[in-house]
């Protein structure tokens, strides 16, 4: 074995098949659609009334437009942190292939994907597509230097940005990677420097530093332009991203718009007319913001005369956060992550399954609902199929098309066998139908038991859930299933292997990068 995964070893038998899966396509004859993809971030499974009728966020718009369309029970995001999800919902392939082991960038770490490696961007660019990415990028670009001397291999320090010049280009940045247009900040909204970079130019120059303390409205500090408004971010994201569904609207291509907004994350600043609307906290009355542009979004779509041959996907990056003050919630009686265990960073269901919401008018036929396992890596294998392209070994390694299921929630074309779940700690776990598979003692991230927390030694090693039976993973019945047990490290150890997940060439993983020196290279040993 080469790379970083020789040390995944298993002492057993390595026969039987390896499962090879393809990308079934089946393009559309008529008009190629439109596609936007919302991607939430730290928005939990049950903080939307559709997955969560007994939760305290109202949520009309959202609602309407699951009910207008499909939604799937059984969604994840690849990974339970940011930069990770974002990752795989750009290339199809899974986060710890790359240089990202663990953990996440921030806002002047460099940019993580490689300018030759196919994306849901370029790949729509090819045929024919208008594409832009508006919102939150945290996948890495590379500033311009006063100094490029002075760069050194882990980034700079998270505090010193005197080296970069933001009257430059911005190299590497989305437009790199397939977005023909581009709007948006580096990290996270609590993650310096507060700049927007529009199509790889900073907008303006920052001319002073700002920092807040607060509870939930809390960012880092760090140089601020003066048109960085942080009260005004998601608003201005979903203004712009209006702006530019009208003006493609009236021309004859089809267009890819990723709105990848900051929100709810933190800093959690509702505006001044949603402050207190939620009675819960202002994270609740965050997220009815957010359910209020969704529902201008989706009119704005209409009175563009394109609701029908428009494809709208609203998701979450991975589950709630702490940040969101989850205990205050749940004194009100709302549930974030709904009745899931766990949290963002987490690899519990509440780390990583998250709503998934698809409307289209053309095809999908309203209140339908597949309970299916789908990934956010999903998203290049559809939109090939939706155009009719075939993937070529090296492309979207663990993307399926989920096409079919839009048709048919319970279409056998969906080719998916098993979907790998990451945490923040880099721990693994594989999930293959009714069976999740976890291979630490505990969360692997921030809730209890933590990595290496007191007594986290006495657990068993290795946990395994019946999720039909226990869906809030109470029950770990790892042990008592030894078939079950060898047949799904053996999957896991097949994909880290064989480079992917998807049927085709052997395919190499990428050696450590950044955050190699917090990731934990995991041993798996069976009699």
């Amino acid at each position: 074995m080469k790379g970083w995964y020789k040390y995944f070893i298993v002492a057993v038998l390595m026969g039987g098949t390896i499962y090879g899966l393809n990308v079934k396509t089946s393009s559309i004859e008529e008009n190629r659609p439109n596609i936007i993809y919302v991607l939430a971030d730290d928005l939990g499974y049950g903080d939307i009334a559709i997955y969560n009728p007994e939760g305290k966020i109202k949520t009309p718009h959202l609602d309407a437009m699951g009910s207008a369309g499909m939604i799937f029970t059984d969604a994840h995001t690849s990974s339970a942190v940011c930069t990770p999800t974002r990752y795989g919902i750009i290339t199809g392939r899974y986060n710890w292939r790359s240089p990202l082991k663990s953990s996440v960038l921030t806002g002047n770490s460099k940019a993580l994907i490689p300018k030759n490696r196919t994306t849901v961007a370029s790949l729509l660019k090819k045929e024919g597509y208008e594409t832009a990415f508006i919102g939150k990028w945290h996948l890495g670009w590379d500033w311009a230097l006063k100094n490029p001397s002075l760069e050194s291999g882990e980034g700079w320090n998270p505090e010193d940005f005197d080296n970069i010049d933001f009257s430059k280009e911005v190299k590497n940045s989305p437009n790199t990677l397939g977005f023909k247009y581009s709007y948006g900040h580096c990290g996270s909204l609590d993650m310096a420097p507060y700049v927007y970079v529009e199509n790889g130019m900073p907008t303006m120059v920052p001319d002073s530093v700002t920092e807040s303390k607060d509870k939930y409205g809390w960012w880092r500090k760090g140089p601020t332009a003066r048109d960085f408004d942080f009260d005004d971010v998601t608003p201005n994201f979903f203004r712009k991203s209006f702006g530019y569904i009208k003006e493609k609207a009236k021309g004859k291509s089809p267009f890819f718009l990723y709105l990848a907004l900051p929100s709810p994350h933190t800093p959690i600043l509702p505006t001044e007319e949603w402050k207190g609307k939620s009675d819960l906290n202002p994270y609740g009355d965050f997220m009815m913001m957010i359910d209020a542009y969704m529902g201008q979004l989706t009119e704005v779509i209409r009175q563009a005369g394109i609701e029908d041959n428009t494809i709208v996907i609203f998701t979450s990056d991975n589950g709630c956060s702490p940040a969101a003050k989850i205990d205050e919630m749940l004194a009100k009686g709302h549930k974030p992550n709904g009745i899931l265990r766990g949290h963002k960073a987490d690899i519990f269901e509440g780390g990583h399954r998250v709503p998934f919401m698809v409307k289209w008018p053309a095809k999908i036929k309203p209140n339908t609902k597949s309970d299916k396992t789908i990934c956010t890596t999903d998203l290049l294998a559809t939109c090939a199929d939706i155009v009719g392209v075939d993937l070529a070994d090296d492309e979207g390694e663990d993307s399926f098309s989920f096409l079919p299921l839009l048709t048919n929630p319970a279409s056998k074309d969906y080719l998916r066998e098993a979907t790998v779940h990451h945490s923040i700690n880099g721990s693994f776990a594989i999930r293959k139908d009714n069976w999740k598979m976890i291979f630490c003692p505990g969360s692997g991230g921030w809730s209890d038991p933590k990595p290496n927390s007191e007594g986290i030694g006495n657990l068993p090693k290795f946990q395994l859930y019946d999720l039909s039976t226990d869906p809030q993973e109470k029950n770990n019945v790892y042990g008592q299933f030894h078939e079950v047990e060898s047949a799904l490290t053996r999957l896991m150890v097949t994909y880290i292997e064989n480079g992917r997940s998807r049927e085709g060439e052997k395919q190499e993983n990428e050696p450590e990068g950044y955050g190699s020196k917090d990731w934990k290279q995991l041993k798996v040993f069976y009699n």
